[in-house]
């Protein structure tokens, strides 16, 4: 089946997807978790032949690291699916309600978007989520993951795709692309495709953006912060900046910099020091930076780079206004934390870091659809339209203003016999 008639059937399902009722999206959402546990062994076989295939390639660690799909993946995936079954129906919700007058009442109210085209990386449980989310928010999808996941993906999505069917939902709802020729065509599919998410480099979000007249909702690079505050308490720094840095650095919210006050640095660093190359951590460091700790000198791409691995690059600064223009100015507006006692300059921080997430005293990691309690996420955005930061279930939705008259007609209006009320009302629509 060409590219074509896979969108095809998709938007023709997700007209039906649409009002499936919650009760069938969490029964179909039941089946694929135990589709997945009981083909285990399947799915694992054919990661190991993506990752033989990918070391002989010579993959990047990092890379590698988010391609292994292994027991602990799966279980993984299948809790957030048990999540995501226990989280209200999103469809159908009401935004608000206004009587236009006796009679005429107006509703706002969630639905979904239709068809959604996601390109994503080497990592096979973001295609478990991703196929998920849209699921459960009555989307319909096309899936893109890298080609070195290519066995591991295919498995998943047939699983996925073919257990929901067996619950009662409408085939094609998810269909899988898979070279780069199906992404160029699809990049081309506006009467058919909604909404398009790509997760990768700013490179490559601006291509897809620059090339399809299908709105994106890009996913940058997670040029992710932490800033260490001259009030900042030593020990509770030192935590956040390794589980930033260190609890999983092939990820777009791990922190890529450190940037630490003067007044703190003297005390703070040679810590830092020991802690981040205990965890076999690269430190780059700033011309200040170099005067307290003994570290590779950082170069100027140092502070815009997305370096997904175990390096990190070390500015100090001489006062918050200075690291909120740091970051300002280098970040990718993804995540970046404030470390400090002082409430005013938790505050400062997070009213003016131009960024989608803003932390006080937390890692840089929790920024995630699953641990937002979202239902796991599709990606991050740092748009500033529609969604923001993690989007799960919310930016998978819009809203239809749905009317109900009793024989209302504008004409009354306009000749001046008729007048609107405009009221807020109390009440949620029910179909």
């Amino acid at each position: 089946m060409g590219i074509k008639e896979i969108a095809s059937s998709a938007r023709k399902a997700s007209l039906v997807l649409a009002a499936v009722p919650a009760e069938s999206k969490n029964s179909a959402l039941s089946a694929i978790a135990e589709a997945l546990r009981s083909k285990t062994g399947a799915i694992i076989a054919a990661n190991q032949r993506d990752l033989a295939r990918a070391e002989k390639e010579n993959l990047a660690k990092p890379l590698l690291k988010r391609l292994k799909f292994d027991q602990a993946k799966i279980d993984d995936v299948c809790a957030g699916i048990d999540s995501l079954i226990k989280l209200a129906d999103p469809v159908g919700q009401t935004l608000s309600a206004t009587e236009l007058d006796k009679g005429l009442e107006l509703y706002k109210v969630t639905c979904p978007i239709g068809v959604i085209g996601v390109i994503f990386e080497s990592r096979p449980d973001a295609l478990v989520q991703i196929s998920t989310l849209c699921l459960k928010s009555g989307n319909a999808v096309l899936l893109k993951g890298g080609s070195e996941a290519a066995e591991t993906n295919h498995v998943l999505a047939e699983t996925i795709h073919d257990a929901a069917v067996s619950a009662g939902l409408p085939a094609g709802w998810l269909g899988l692309l898979e070279t780069r020729a199906d992404v160029s065509e699809m990049l081309k599919l506006e009467d058919d495709i909604d909404l398009i998410i790509p997760r990768g480099s700013n490179e490559f979000v601006r291509h897809i953006m620059h090339n399809t007249t299908i709105p994106v909702l890009g996913h940058a690079d997670g040029v992710c912060h932490v800033y260490i505050d001259r009030a900042a308490d030593i020990d509770m720094a030192v935590a956040i900046t390794l589980d930033s840095k260190c609890q999983y650095p092939a990820v777009c919210n791990a922190a890529e910099k450190l940037l630490v006050h003067e007044q703190i640095a003297p005390a703070l660093l040679p810590r830092i020091k020991t802690a981040l190359e205990a965890k076999g951590v690269e430190i780059r460091g700033c011309e200040k930076t170099r005067q307290y700790i003994d570290v590779k000198p950082a170069a100027q791409d140092d502070w815009k780079a997305e370096y997904l691995d175990y390096i990190i690059a070390i500015r100090v600064v001489g006062s918050l206004d200075e690291a909120i223009e740091h970051i300002n100015t280098y970040g990718s507006g993804h995540t970046d934390s404030i470390v400090t006692s002082d409430r005013s300059a938790a505050v400062a921080f997070m009213d003016r870091v131009d960024s989608a997430d803003v932390f006080w005293n937390a890692s840089t990691r929790f920024a995630d659809g699953f641990r937002f309690g979202l239902g796991a996420e599709v990606g991050i955005s740092t748009n500033k339209i529609h969604a923001r930061g993690p989007v799960g279930l919310e930016g998978l939705l819009i809203y239809k203003w749905r009317l109900v008259g009793s024989g209302h007609i504008v004409a009354d209006y306009a000749a001046g016999s008729k007048r609107f009320t405009h009221r807020k009302l109390n009440k949620d629509w029910h179909g």
